[in-house]
C-alpha cells in the first residue's frame, strides 16, 4: 500500500516513475506466496529469505474495509468477490491492482525485477545508482531521487533463548507459516502472543495434539483472549515467557518452571526492518528496528530529499498514512514543499528519541507511532508542521520534475484473529 501511495503520488507531481517490483504482480505481502523458506532456512536467519511472503492461506484483514481504502478510492465490495467486511488477503490484493488500474499504475511498474544495489553516485551530483536483475539480466542506472518502500514484514526477528540451536525438534518463524496440517498431531508451542500468534494458535489448535501459547507476562491476556482459552481449554494452553530449550525436546517455561516436550516452536515474534540493498555510508543505519536518522519517519537528513522512505512507521491506518507521508514527499521532490535546514531536521530527531526514552518506550519500538499517546510533553515536529515549513530546494533541484525509482519490494500487511 505504502508503495502504491508513492508512486500515484509521484506522478501527479508530474515525477518520471519507475517501480521496481521483485514479485510476478503488485501488492506486495498481500500477494499470497505459498512457497516459503521452510525447507533450507525455516527460522529465516539468513540475512536476506529467499521468499519474501510472510502470509498464511487463512489471514484475512484486521481493519475494516472502510478503513483500509485510499482517500479518494474505496475498498467497495464488488460482485463475485470477497465482500466480508473483513476480507481474506486475495481481495486486499485484487483491490491493490484495482488501485493500480484506475490510475494507470502498471505502466510504471518493472515485474520481476529485483533490486541488487542502490548507492549515491559519484559527487557532486546528488543522484542514486541503481543495479536491479530482471530474468537473470542485470542493469545499472541512475536516478534523481529514490523513494524506498519495501516494507518490513519479511525478515524475521528471533529472540535468544538458552538452548536454541541444540534443541532437537523442528523451529520456525510464522514467516514460514502457511497452513496447519504439517503439524497435525504434534505438541506445538507458539512464541508471541501478538496477532499472527494467536491466529496461528488458533489454527494450529485444529490438528495438533497440544499447543502451548506463550505470552510475555500477563498483561498479553486480554479478556477476549481469556475466553478463547477456557474455550479450548482441551488442547489450548497459555504459558509465560519461555526459559530455556533442552536438547531432549523439553521447552522449559517461566513463573515456575513447568515444561512440555515438544515438536515443533513456531516463534511469532516479529520482523527486522532490512535493507540490504541500500548503501548510504552510514547516513541511515538499522539499530534494534530504529531506522535512522529518519525527520518525520520519513527523510534522512543528511540525503533529503532525494532519499526517502514511505511505510516505516506500524500500527497507522494504512494506506491512508503512508498516503500523507507519499503526497509530501513527492511535493517536497517538485518543490512545492520545502524541508527545513538540515540541522534542524537532525535536531527534530534527536528530540524525539530523547521522548522517547524518557517515556521508557524500547528503541525498537522507535516506529510504532501510537506509543506517541504515552510519551511526556516533550515539543516535536510533526507531519502538518513539516509540510509548512523549511527551505525552497527549487534551486538546488535545478529542474521541475525529476526522474524517481521507487523500490517496491513488498508492502504492509495486517493479520487478525
Amino acid at each position: 500500500m505504502a508503495g502504491l501511495a508513492s508512486a500515484r503520488e509521484l506522478r501527479r507531481e508530474g515525477h518520471d516513475v519507475t517501480v521496481l517490483e521483485q514479485n510476478a504482480d503488485v501488492g506486495g505481502q498481500w500477494l499470497y506466496d505459498p512457497r516459503s523458506d521452510g525447507a533450507d532456512d525455516p527460522l529465516g536467519a539468513a540475512e536476506t529469505v529467499k521468499v519474501h511472503g510472510s502470509l498464511y492461506a487463512s489471514l484475512r484483514a484486521i481493519s475494516a474495509r472502510e478503513n483500509m481504502g485510499f482517500t479518494d478510492f474505496h475498498f467497495a465490495p464488488k460482485d463475485g468477490r470477497d465482500g466480508r467486511r473483513f476480507p481474506g488477503h486475495r481481495e486486499v490484493q485484487l483491490y491493490l491492482r484495482d488501485f493500480c488500474d484506475a490510475f494507470g499504475l502498471m505502466e510504471a511498474v518493472r515485474l520481476n525485477t529485483r533490486v541488487l544495489r542502490v548507492a549515491m553516485a559519484v559527487a557532486p551530483t546528488r543522484k542514486w545508482t541503481v543495479r536491479s536483475v530482471h530474468e537473470g539480466t542485470e542493469e545499472e542506472e541512475v536516478f534523481d531521487a529514490v523513494v524506498v518502500a519495501n516494507g518490513h514484514y519479511s525478515q524475521p526477528r528471533l529472540p535468544s533463548i538458552q538452548g536454541m540451536e541444540a534443541w532437537r525438534g523442528r523451529q520456525m518463524h510464522s514467516h514460514s507459516y502457511r497452513v496447519p496440517e504439517p503439524f497435525r498431531g504434534d505438541v506445538v508451542v507458539v512464541v508471541g502472543c501478538g496477532a499472527s500468534g494467536k491466529d496461528i494458535a488458533m489454527e494450529v489448535r485444529g490438528v495438533a495434539k497440544e499447543v502451548h501459547l506463550v505470552a510475555k507476562s500477563m498483561e498479553e491476556v486480554t479478556p477476549g483472549l481469556a475466553k478463547v482459552l477456557a474455550k479450548h481449554s482441551a488442547n489450548l494452553h497459555l504459558q509465560l515467557h519461555v526459559e530455556r530449550l533442552c536438547e531432549d525436546g523439553l521447552v522449559v517455561f517461566g513463573g515456575g518452571g513447568s515444561g512440555v516436550l515438544a515438536d515443533t516452536i513456531i516463534y511469532c515474534t516479529g520482523y527486522n526492518y532490512s535493507f540490504p540493498f541500500l548503501h548510504t555510508a552510514g547516513a541511515v543505519t538499522v539499530d534494534d528496528n530504529r531506522v535512522g536518522p529518519l525527520f518525520e519517519h520519513v527523510f534522512p537528513p543528511s540525503l533529503a530529499p532525494s532519499l526517502s522512505f514511505v511505510g516505516i512507521p506500524i500500527k497507522v491506518f494504512a494506506p491512508r498514512f503512508f498516503e500523507a507521508q507519499a503526497k509530501w514527499g513527492a511535493q517536497v521532490l517538485s518543490g512545492r514543499r520545502t524541508l527545513p535546514p538540515e540541522q534542524e531536521m537532525m535536531r527534530s530527531v534527536e528530540e524525539y528519541y530523547r521522548a522517547r526514552e524518557i517515556a521508557g518506550v524500547p528503541k525498537k519500538y522507535t516506529h510504532d507511532v501510537c506509543l506517541s499517546e504515552t510519551m511526556p510533553t516533550v515539543r516535536t515536529t510533526n507531519l502538518a508542521d513539516s509540510l509548512k515549513r523549511g527551505i525552497d530546494y527549487a534551486s538546488y533541484l535545478k529542474k521541475e520534475h525529476l526522474s524517481v525509482t521507487y523500490i517496491l519490494d513488498r508492502l504492509i500487511f495486517i493479520q487478525r484473529l
